[in-house]
């Protein structure tokens, strides 16, 4: 199955791409390319033969969680410059209407 520069041109469209005429050529010749190449792999035979997602096996290398204590809220905000009701004071970034 080969594309046709025609069908480049109506892909081009539907995509919103603003092809020039070698572009159209350029590109049916790479897309005719890549149709041939997907084209022999699917000639292999794969009968018996899991579908896979990686090449190589995913091994999750990230620990365990593992509970731990935290800061009390007088200790988070003891190095902060401002403190407001037990909050963090920041300046307002966004103007009021």
């Amino acid at each position: 199955m080969s594309i046709t520069r025609d069908e480049v041109a109506h892909l081009a469209r539907l995509s919103r791409l603003a092809l020039t005429d070698a572009e159209l050529d350029h590109f049916a010749g790479q897309l005719d390319q890549i149709i041939g190449a997907v084209a022999r792999v699917q000639e292999v035979a794969a009968e018996g033969i899991p579908p896979m997602t990686h090449a190589v096996p995913v091994v999750n290398v990230l620990r365990d969680d593992v509970v731990a204590g935290c800061l009390t809220p007088e200790q988070a905000l003891s190095g902060a410059p401002a403190t407001e009701q037990g909050r963090f004071r920041v300046p307002r970034i966004l103007a009021e209407d």
